[in-house]
């Protein structure tokens, strides 16, 4: 099942799913590089502030599952609007939350609602964009991660720098409240896949489903490629500023230039996915970021520029292997499947980011000075897990 609809209409169905997922992507990647502002301003500890990432991560598991029993029960259109409205409010709390406390309910709310959104998104690409342009489509809706990163994260930080770390919330919410306007007039009514789904429980869809090898395979390959890269992650801005010397003001440029190359390289490796096919690219994608993944964590202190060249290739090859990932994940199973599929698969990767900054949270320690401990350990789980990763790509198959 895939809706016909105009180019014209899917061009701007696609543009539209661009700029949700930028906000939603943006409310999440703008923690990491708060970091060093949080800690200070709170007065909180490197495992505190996991903390903060893995409640967001662990709400949005959940409420990915909940979503499971009724997301395809909606409209897309309803379905999204409800959603986006609770995000917005969420978000709006972010920004006004007094202190540690507060601050970690309010993630909590915005994970609640995140959850099923992101996992809504990408079951949307698959609902309605055909196989042959899906790649090219998902790399388009994914260039979200990179523009959030090349816009959102700098301007988050000047903010930040600027007054203190709610003000990117304020701008996230500003920008949300944008976006919503656009949905109301322009978002299309998507019910086709309503009729598909409404003979059989979700109960007991959700047992036939797992019980079927295609969906374990999925759900198996994604919460390692999560693992893999979230273990990281996180934790760069903090390594940069205490480690590397990296001054906090100079953070915003990391993000700009590598959120720019991969504005460029996203949508042409979701190309590249369509023409040569989706595992192979992400073979190519994930064993370029082997040794990326753990030079990262021991760089030592270097002239800025060298600095800049080394973090943009992080975010080219962090790219290079995620955008072919989820876009042979949304073709993993049937299409009547797929809506209730990526709910599942969107709380399994929250579940493995919330897993991944404990894991590391758990490893890195600070020293007297505030440098990050042992941060070249986790480098080296980022690279076990990014090949147990290649190996579990054979097994994911394109359903349609």
């Amino acid at each position: 099942m895939t809706y016909q609809i105009s180019t014209a209409k899917e061009n701007m169905l696609i543009f539209l799913l661009a700029a949700i997922n930028f906000t939603h992507i943006m409310d999440f990647v703008v923690m990491a590089p708060l970091n060093p502002f949080m800690k200070e301003a709170l007065s909180i500890t490197t495992a505190q502030f996991g903390w903060l990432l893995s409640v967001y991560t662990i709400a949005a598991g959940v409420s990915g599952l909940i979503g499971f029993f009724f997301i395809d029960r909606y409209d897309r259109r309803t379905a999204i609007l409800r959603l986006y409205e609770g995000f917005i409010i969420a978000n709006m709390m972010c920004a006004i939350a007094p202190g540690y406390k507060y601050f970690m309910f309010a993630r909590i709310l915005a994970g609640l609602f995140g959850g099923v959104l992101g996992g809504l998104l990408l079951s949307i690409v698959g609902d309605v964009i055909p196989l042959e342009r899906r790649g090219k489509a998902t790399g388009i809706v994914m260039a979200a991660f990179s523009a959030a990163s090349a816009l959102g994260i700098p301007l988050g930080l000047t903010l930040a720098k600027q007054y203190d770390f709610h003000a990117p919330f304020w701008l996230l919410s500003g920008i949300s409240i944008l976006v919503y306007g656009f949905l109301r007039v322009q978002f299309p009514s998507l019910q086709q896949h309503i009729s598909t789904t409404e003979s059989v429980s979700p109960t007991r869809m959700l047992q036939q489903m797992l019980q079927q090898a295609a969906v374990q395979k999925g759900l198996v390959f994604i919460f390692f490629v999560m693992m893999s890269g979230m273990v990281v992650v996180p934790f760069i801005s903090d390594y940069m500023v205490n480690n590397i010397g990296v001054d906090k003001s100079d953070l915003l440029y990391i993000y700009l230039f590598g959120g720019l190359a991969t504005v460029v390289t996203g949508p042409l490796i979701g190309k590249l996915s369509d023409i040569f096919g989706k595992q192979r690219v992400y073979l190519w994608g994930a064993g370029l970021s082997l040794p990326v993944l753990y030079f990262i964590t021991v760089l030592p202190p270097m002239p800025m520029v060298y600095i800049f060249i080394c973090s943009t290739v992080f975010f080219i090859v962090f790219g290079a292997r995620f955008v072919p990932a989820m876009t042979l994940l949304t073709s993993a199973v049937a299409p009547q499947l797929r809506g209730r599929f990526m709910s599942i698969a969107s709380s399994v990767q929250q579940f493995a980011s919330a897993l991944s900054v404990v894991l590391a949270a758990s490893i890195i320690e600070n020293s007297s000075t505030g440098s990050l401990l042992y941060f070249d350990w986790v480098g080296m789980i980022g690279v076990g897990l990014t090949l147990v990763c290649m190996a579990l790509s054979f097994l994911v198959k394109e359903v349609s």
